[in-house]
């Protein structure tokens, strides 16, 4: 078996509608669901991806009112990519974050490619990457109603970095667990570091790869607002879920059992170096219980919670997400 690449990344914010504004206004990203954290229904759970929420291009975000600072270090997801569509594109972003007042590095090459560093309003660390050269898994498909032109548009999640203390515990995981495949390394961010690794999965390319930084000078992330609580990775559908399932449990680590997330269905479980992985299927898919042209502008929730929606929605700051 393998894995098809990156399903989504899920972040934290301490504010919904400030992280709608960004995402949406100046990312160009369109919110294709308006949820809630179905362990915890206090609190929002905001969906932007594609134009329709393509698996591969969902990065979400909890809404932890009270979230702290983060502490950047070892341990943690510590940096997620998006994808747009050529060197040109970056070009535009570059002029763009210019324009809105966006914290972000000059255009840089990283592993043969061109790649634009930015951090939004929390200091979540992302970075744009082109896929002038990209060849693997297909990205995904702007929304024609972005502010952003469709060109230029963010079409998926590129690969996530990990930033692990030792290299071997997560690599190991990754290859003998999960299948992924070493694909070559480029040098570290941080001189008297090792090189960080890139590993692949499925058809390969952008859309596809884990990338490990290996740091010995660092101490544990603190997460807060503007870190990365998870990255979950494509299933097919839920027979080859439950047959991963099986793989898990076999390799011994402690894991969720399957869930259902009514929009696919998932599993979750910790690597040594205490990254959380999901597995998440690609279907059913957001448009399950929303027409596609109005996805995201209503509160939307699974049939399992549907009965407590009055008192839901009580808790929650409403959030005009009306196009």
């Amino acid at each position: 078996m393998e894995l098809k690449g990156i399903h989504h990344v899920s972040a934290i914010t301490a504010i919904a509608k400030n992280n709608y504004d960004f995402y949406t206004n100046i990312l160009g990203m369109r919110l294709v669901k308006k949820s809630v954290n179905q362990d915890d229904t206090s609190m929002y759970h905001l969906f932007y991806a594609d134009e329709v929420g393509n698996p591969g291009t969902d990065l979400t975000f909890f809404e932890i009112v009270r979230a702290g600072h983060t502490y950047q270090g070892n341990n943690s997801i510590s940096l997620t990519s998006l994808r747009v569509p050529t060197d040109r594109a970056l070009v535009y972003w570059e002029e763009r974050f210019k324009e809105k007042a966006v914290t972000y590095q000059p255009i840089a090459e990283q592993f043969g490619r061109n790649v634009l560093f930015f951090q939004d309003p929390e200091g979540q660390r992302l970075v744009l990457v082109s896929d002038e050269r990209n060849k693997g898994v297909a990205a995904g498909v702007p929304w024609d109603k972005s502010p952003v032109p469709k060109e230029f548009g963010i079409t998926g999640l590129g690969p996530v970095k990990l930033t692990v203390p030792e290299l071997g515990p997560t690599t190991r995981v990754l290859t003998d667990i999960l299948n992924f495949r070493y694909k070559g390394s480029y040098p570290a961010y941080v001189d008297g570091q090792p090189e960080i690794e890139v590993y692949e999965t499925g058809e390969g390319g952008t859309g596809a790869e884990v990338h490990i930084e290996t740091r010995t000078d660092l101490s544990r992330e603190r997460p807060g607002r503007g870190s990365v609580h998870h990255v979950a990775f494509r299933v097919e559908d839920e027979e080859e879920l439950a047959a991963w399932h099986k793989v898990i449990q076999e390799a011994r680590m402690p894991n969720s059992g399957l869930v259902d997330r009514y929009y696919f269905q998932s599993l979750y479980f910790r690597e040594p170096n205490g990254i959380l992985y999901e597995l998440a299927t690609d279907g059913p898919g957001f448009a399950t219980d929303e027409a596609i042209e109005f996805l995201g502008e209503s509160v939307a929730l699974p049939p399992f919670l549907e009965e407590n929606r009055a008192s839901i929605e009580a808790r929650l700051k409403p959030l005009d997400t009306i196009k």
